[in-house]
């Protein structure tokens, strides 16, 4: 007896998700996990203080990005919702009028939890790479680390070379931010 066929997710099916769910639809698939725990959430809030505050806000900072939490991106038939991304603005002149992203970011970054961490790494991060996202940060908050990443365009498949692994309170002056230097330790609360 045939097993019934996988029926494809539809964006539709994001909309009947639970407001503590946050929902991904990733190769025909919906995965969803729920919101960030207040680790996790301080962790990404502070990492958009630091970048975010001198990229994007700050009109004496280093500018010219776009920098945003949480937003939907629609890269082909996946979508997708990292943590924080970013936009260089000579790439993006100005934010779309949809809820949603077609043009990759140029930096995105994902704060890793155990429901998020294998399906952030084994599954979004190649995405990230097919779409050619040019920079990736992992956050862990449990291990207090921050990986840093950039995309290798060298060989016929695109993939990431490990930049950095910085750990505890240690500086961060990293690519594509390496312009403002700040201190790890501060997402950890």
């Amino acid at each position: 007896m045939a097993e019934p066929a996988h029926k494809p997710a539809r964006y539709e099916d994001l909309f009947d998700l639970p407001e503590n769910r946050v929902g991904e639809i990733i190769h025909g698939v919906l995965h969803t996990h729920p919101r960030p725990a207040p680790r996790h959430a301080r962790a990404y809030s502070a990492l958009g203080h630091h970048v975010g505050g001198p990229f994007d806000f700050d009109p004496n900072g280093p500018g010219g990005w776009w920098i945003l939490d949480e937003p939907e991106l629609h890269l082909g038939e996946d979508v997708l919702v990292p943590d924080l991304a970013g936009w260089r603005r000579e790439r993006l002149p100005e934010l779309p009028r949809t809820a949603w992203f077609e043009l990759a970011p140029d930096w995105v970054c994902e704060i890793l939890s155990p429901s998020t961490a294998r399906l952030d790494r084994a599954v979004k991060m190649p995405l990230y790479a097919r779409e050619g996202v040019a920079h990736l940060w992992l956050v862990d908050p449990d291990l207090q680390t921050l990986e840093v990443y950039v995309l290798d365009t060298a060989h016929q498949r695109p993939g990431w070379l490990l930049l950095a692994i910085l750990e505890g309170d240690a500086e961060v002056r990293q690519p594509p931010f390496e312009a403002v230097a700040f201190s790890l330790g501060s997402l950890w609360g």
